[in-house]
């Protein structure tokens, strides 16, 4: 035994005590405003289907329409890995995932669009009919796991429509058994931070009618133009519609279309991966960190239908975006077409198995803290759990493998990936 240490200090713990207390507000902000990830599912995707168009069966027509795209177009594994790249030892677990997903669970978000999709004459009824269906399938366990409406923007020429369309759907669900697990409203055409503000105080006041908990009802901010990216002050105005959510606020969406076209990119050009697009993004992603705000990547219209190598010029396409906004963590979509259905969740199936191992390897030896070529840092243990969850939910992982590879239960890997501020040094066990 050494000898013990001396160890001495020179300030008096009024020190310590006086900073704490000057500090005291910011804990109390960054406690409010960075509360960190809500620890729940994040769909991979969401579909958008104009309220007039939508029925009982679309879900089910949907995963039909797209099993019967692969039937066509890529019979087997090895044809759907020629078309898309996919690595020989990859491609008989994607390929049998997709069509088990696509048969079990097609669509995990549902929006009934009442903005640019719908072209109904009567959007009462349409109204009434989707609250209606929805509660019907969430009452027979169909419904997709999230499902909503968007609704016009609070702009001046339609905001009367958008604010009435709202209250009949949120009654209809009332009227039907209460409002659904998984509900989402989306915002469009978002431009100041007081159109959110308005929306708050709409569903505040829907909320009191009916006796609801006050922030019951949750909504996603459509990001369609320059002003919700840059005020005319040169602030980030992405960043003060989050706070004027007052909490409610879900997720972060972007408008590939309507943006590009704000900025006055051609039609030829505007893609979700131009890069007007990424800066944009890249601006949503920074002010939703930590906020418990989540980022969803716009769509493509290119639309897998036609010929054989028509659709798989399509699915080339589509898949090589999805990949490319996984790895800029955009874990979230639009899926325009059934079509879209086969490449959304092979690539996504892809990008968590690929990474399955390593990912797991370095997980658990972290938790060991052995050494290994690459030396991790809590935070890093923090996101390699996330991404192994996010596998987990939509499907691509399953968790026998991944309690294997990594030694740690589902809970574990909650405890690593949504850890308590100031809490990222604890270990596992």
């Amino acid at each position: 035994m050494g000898q013990q240490e001396k160890v001495s200090t020179s300030l008096a713990g009024a020190v310590g005590e006086g900073i704490s207390a000057s500090l005291a507000p910011v804990d109390a902000e960054l406690a409010r405003r960075y509360p960190g990830d809500p620890g729940t599912r994040q769909p991979v995707h969401t579909v958008y289907v104009p309220g007039d168009a939508f029925g009982a069966g679309t879900i089910r027509s949907w995963g039909d329409q797209a099993l019967a795209s692969l039937d066509e177009h890529a019979p087997d594994a090895a044809a759907l890995a020629r078309v898309l790249g996919l690595p020989g030892d990859l491609a008989e677990a994607v390929y049998t995932r997709v069509r088990a997903k696509l048969e079990r669970e097609p669509v995990e978000d549902l929006r009934v669009d009442f903005e640019d999709g719908y072209h109904g004459r009567d959007e009462d009824a349409d109204a009434a009919r989707a609250a209606r269906l929805l509660s019907e399938a969430h009452a027979r366990g169909t419904a997709a796991p999230y499902t909503g409406i968007r609704m016009k923007c609070m702009e001046a020429a339609v905001r009367d429509r958008g604010i009435r369309t709202t209250d009949v759907f949120l009654t209809g669900l009332m009227e039907h058994g209460g409002l659904p697990g998984g509900l989402v409203l989306t915002l469009p055409k978002v431009t100041y931070p007081e159109q959110v503000t308005a929306f708050v105080r709409l569903l505040e006041a829907f909320e009191k009618t009916h006796g609801l908990d006050t922030g019951r009802i949750g909504f996603e901010i459509q990001i369609e133009t320059s002003q919700a990216i840059l005020a005319a002050d040169g602030t980030a105005t992405v960043a003060r519609m989050i706070d004027a959510a007052e909490g409610r606020a879900t997720g972060l969406h972007y408008g590939t279309f309507d943006y590009s076209a704000c900025l006055g990119v051609s039609a030829a050009h505007q893609a979700s991966d131009h890069p007007a697009a990424d800066h944009a993004k890249a601006v949503m992603q920074v002010a939703a960190a930590g906020t418990g705000v989540r980022v969803s990547d716009g769509s493509t219209n290119v639309l897998p239908v036609g010929g054989t190598e028509q659709v798989h010029q399509a699915w080339r396409l589509h898949y090589g975006l999805t990949r490319r906004a996984l790895a800029r963590a955009y874990y979230q979509g639009w899926d325009m077409h059934p079509g879209h259905l086969p490449t959304r969740y092979a690539a996504v199936f892809a990008f968590y198995r690929e990474g399955l191992e390593a990912a797991a390897a370095r997980l658990a030896a972290y938790v060991a803290r052995t050494e290994g070529d690459i030396m991790d840092e809590p935070a890093t243990a923090k996101a390699l759990s996330g991404y192994l969850l996010r596998g987990l939910d939509c499907g691509a992982l399953d968790d026998d493998e991944v309690t294997r590879l990594t030694g740690l239960t589902r809970a574990e890997l909650d405890g690593f990936a949504r850890p308590r501020r100031g809490d990222l040094t604890a270990t596992a066990r």
